[in-house]
């Protein structure tokens, strides 16, 4: 197959730029089987079995935009902008980190760029820059990269949205249950639900690290070529033995958002089940997938020609969720991060 078989058509006045009113107030399209319903965020419990377990992703966002300065090098002098792959806490002199740089090609090996206390050496591109090819790598050598996220930063908002990001974004491109920070994207199919309704769940949370490759679009003649740079995926014994015993007693498994779907695919596939871990995964989802774990996927609106719209289409039957995308933008929904989204159950049983 190929990445055409995985496209749409969207009037660019659907492309949100900002998020709904208040949490819960988007649209949801429902795909149960053969039907198709319209309903709210706020009404998901309602299209849930009683007894469903919730996954949710709790990576927090990272204000992982930074604008540095050349302070040695060939570039000295140059103002550079760096989107920091893995905004990892504990990132110190030694560490080694990835970020896409606006102006790469200015920078040579060895020059230094700073920001604050903050500084980095250029050491190049990463040996896996087949995986990630606008990665380059870089040394820390003074500073913490962490605390410079958080006091100067900014919001990685999606080149879609074609704004600033504001003080708002910090809440609103937030789950309420972000916890670990590490992500450079939001999970944003958590991005529609409250406090008050997920104390109406049953819910368990594991962690993605969100990287940007995961939105780039495939820019290969055939799906099996797209690869996507590694992400950190975190689940405790606790999680891991909640999901296992509700797939034991038959309870459906839900999973908000694509990557805690890919997360617990991606162990389950290696591991035979759901087990503690703590590590890279780098599974990209195609037709043809045995999902092992996840019943039903609490969903965006993605890209189209996207690793993440191909793994919805896998889950959810290419055909029946493209019918979907479809009926999406005929009755005026919101597309991508900040958009509406859709609840789908698995086609691969029927």
């Amino acid at each position: 197959m190929r990445p055409a078989d995985f496209d749409f058509d969207l009037p660019p006045g659907q492309i949100a730029q900002h998020p709904a009113t208040v949490r819960g107030a988007a649209r949801m399209l429902v795909l149960e089987g053969s039907a198709m319903t319209h309903s709210r965020a706020s009404s998901l419990p309602t299209h849930l079995p009683a007894d469903a377990l919730v996954v949710v992703n709790d990576s927090r966002v990272v204000p992982a935009r930074l604008h540095v300065t050349c302070t040695e090098g060939k570039a000295r002098g140059r103002r550079l902008e760096l989107l920091v792959c893995d905004p990892r806490p504990g990132a110190g002199p030694g560490a080694q980190i990835r970020a896409w740089v606006r102006g790469a090609r200015r920078l040579a090996e060895g020059d230094v760029l700073t920001v604050g206390e903050l500084a980095l050496r250029h050491l190049g591109r990463p040996e896996d820059a087949d995986r990630d090819p606008r990665a380059r790598l870089f040394e820390v050598t003074g500073g913490e990269l962490l605390p410079a996220l958080e006091a100067a930063g900014e919001v990685p908002l999606p080149p879609y949205i074609e704004r600033p990001a504001d003080e708002d974004d910090r809440d609103r491109y937030q789950t309420v249950y972000a916890r670990a920070p590490g992500s450079v994207a939001a999970p944003t199919a958590g991005l529609h639900w409250d406090a008050a309704l997920l104390a109406s769940l049953d819910t368990v949370a594991i962690t993605l690290h969100v990287g940007p490759g995961t939105f780039l679009p495939m820019e290969v003649d055939d799906i099996t070529a797209h690869k996507i740079a590694p992400e950190r995926v975190e689940i405790d014994e606790a999680a891991a033995a909640r999901i296992r015993d509700a797939q034991a007693r038959g309870r459906p498994i839900v999973a908000v958002g694509t990557t805690a779907t890919r997360a617990l695919e991606a162990v389950a596939k290696a591991r035979g089940e759901v087990t503690p871990y703590d590590g890279p995964v780098d599974l990209v989802v195609r037709p043809g997938h045995r999902f092992r774990v996840v019943d039903r996927l609490v969903t965006n609106f993605h890209l189209p020609r996207s690793s993440l719209l191909m793994l919805v289409c896998s889950f959810g039957g290419r055909e029946r969720v493209l019918a979907g995308y479809r009926e999406a933008v005929t009755a005026g929904y919101r597309f991508y991060s900040y958009g509406d989204c859709m609840l789908v159950d698995r086609a691969s049983d029927r």
